[in-house]
């Protein structure tokens, strides 16, 4: 009457799922396309990193962003 249960493995379960799947697998190809594209084509080219090209040290870039977020709080 008290028969063990298999252990579960999250790991198989998973493994099994993306086996069988035929619409799946090209969704995941896409949405995997899709983020090396934002990321490493569009991410340089839109999102320039602004501190390091304006200011030479942390202490420079972390006076600007501290006035920047005090003059900020000070408008709202």
């Amino acid at each position: 009457m008290s028969e063990k249960l298999p252990k579960f493995n999250f790991f198989s379960m998973f493994w099994e799922g993306f086996k069988n799947m035929k619409l799946g697998k090209t969704l995941w190809a896409i949405v995997i396309v899709k983020l090396i594209i934002m990321f490493l084509i569009l991410k340089p080219f839109f999102f320039p990193n602004f501190l390091n090209s304006k200011f030479e040290d942390e202490k420079e870039k972390s006076d600007y962003v501290s006035r920047q977020l005090y003059e900020n709080r000070q408008i709202n």
